[in-house]
């Protein structure tokens, strides 16, 4: 069966609401391959959204799903306790930074974990309101699309939202957003709006992911670890794109030295299979008493152990060097396409470990976002065998997500198409 037989079948079954941006249909993946029914081959720089860091069905991940198969697929932890959710909790607790005794549970999707980190820092503050930043993005979920800041698809027509959010600006040296800038919305803030001692969390991504890449400082960060100290609000990290060795560290706030109070993780844990969770310290997520948290299929044993096999593979095949090493051959690589005078629409290179962008503009004088252009890029990619994302409030940048394990020579492949594609965009 043909592409264009399977879409006519997709368009008559499936709601419309769900978007795609590929033109073809999947029938396998290997590595970081992508086969379509037709028997065409792609370079996946996509990897399901982030969700394959140690690559499409990795072996040692199917062999611990099989695995798993044989004993049990569902119980439902809270009725029967099984041990490869409690293995999964000692594995993230021991890896996570932080000096202190840590808990952890799970979930089946990135918006439940934001979810429930939410009930945690409420229960344990007891006060209503949250903080979260320009261009962030926290799920699709009523609380996660109030959190988020993108508009258009994610929230428009679906209001009204809950409410007791703030949202402030993340600073961006390329968007001329500063610290300063930062400091004096929290100021405005606690004195006309909302003061401290009503907020419950803060929330944001050490890279936003949806929001364009734009990467914290570590004097941002600082700055929210001591405002949060200073007024017993819980500072949560959403490491769910940038965890489990995206940026070259099991979390990308160990690039950053600080430590958040509860962290929300999902995407690439499960190998390819739902599980999120939220870990932290134990305190904070024990002040919830038994019964007030959880989920039906929440931390699903085969979900789990697929998790337990996604740790065991990061470790044993050194992915968290080789992504330091990949980002680094992907950044190279494209700040040396940013210096051709003939991609003067490349504004700006950005990169934290294999996290790596570049943002389209009309010029580099102007930094007039292009978004035409950028759609344009990547249908041209699309085309000549190259699957990509974009991201940022005006959708012009592209973001790289390329699976850890693929090799070298596979990325300079997919970086050649990339540079192609641009050529053939701006003719």
């Amino acid at each position: 069966m043909s592409n264009q037989e399977f879409e006519a079948r997709r368009d008559k079954a499936v709601a419309r609401a769900i978007a795609f941006s590929s033109t073809f249909v999947a029938d396998r993946a290997e590595n970081a391959e992508v086969w379509d029914v037709e028997g065409n081959r792609y370079i996946d720089f996509c990897g399901g959204i982030g969700c394959q860091n140690v690559g499409h069905r990795n072996a040692e991940v199917v062999a611990a799903i099989k695995d798993q198969l044989d004993q049990l697929t569902h119980t439902c932890f809270q009725v029967t306790p099984y041990k490869s959710y409690i293995e999964l909790a000692e594995r993230l607790n021991a890896l996570l930074p932080g000096d202190f005794p840590k808990k952890s549970l799970f979930f089946s999707a990135g918006g439940e974990a934001v979810e429930n980190a939410i009930k945690i820092a409420r229960y344990f503050t007891r006060r209503p309101a949250l903080i979260t930043f320009t261009n962030g993005y926290h799920g699709r979920s009523y609380m996660g699309m109030a959190l988020s800041a993108r508009m258009v698809p994610f929230k428009e027509g679906f209001g009204p939202f809950p409410g007791e959010i703030y949202r402030l600006p993340f600073p961006d040296e390329f968007h001329g957003v500063t610290l300063e800038d930062t400091k004096r919305a929290f100021e405005t803030l606690f004195r006309s709006d909302c003061p401290p001692d009503q907020i419950a969390a803060m929330f944001f991504e050490p890279v936003q992911g949806e929001g364009g890449y734009n990467i914290a400082t570590p004097e941002f960060l600082n700055y929210l670890r001591a405002l949060c100290d200073e007024h017993g609000i819980v500072l949560v990290a959403d490491e769910i794109q940038t965890g489990m060795g995206r940026t070259g560290r099991m979390f990308a706030m160990e690039h950053f030295g600080i430590t958040p109070d509860l962290t929300c993780i999902g995407k690439s844990i499960g190998g390819g299979l739902p599980i999120s969770g939220v870990v932290g310290r134990a305190d904070i997520i024990d002040s919830v008493p038994p019964g007030g948290l959880g989920g039906t299929f929440g931390g699903n044993p085969v979900a789990c152990a697929a998790a337990l096999a996604v740790l065991e593979v990061i470790e044993q095949d050194n992915l968290l060097q080789r992504g330091l090493d990949m980002g680094n051959q992907i950044d190279t690589r494209l700040r040396k396409m940013a210096q051709r005078n003939s991609f003067d629409c490349i504004g700006d290179v950005r990169a934290l470990g294999c996290m790596n962008a570049i943002e389209i503009v009309t010029d580099r004088s102007s930094r007039a976002p292009n978004g035409d252009l950028t759609v344009k890029i990547v249908d041209r990619a699309l085309k000549n065998g190259l699957i990509l994302l974009t991201a940022g409030p005006q959708r012009n940048v592209i973001r790289l997500l390329v699976p850890l394990s693929a090799a070298p020579s596979l990325v300079d492949e997919g970086l050649d198409i990339l540079e192609k594609s641009i050529e053939e965009a701006l003719v």
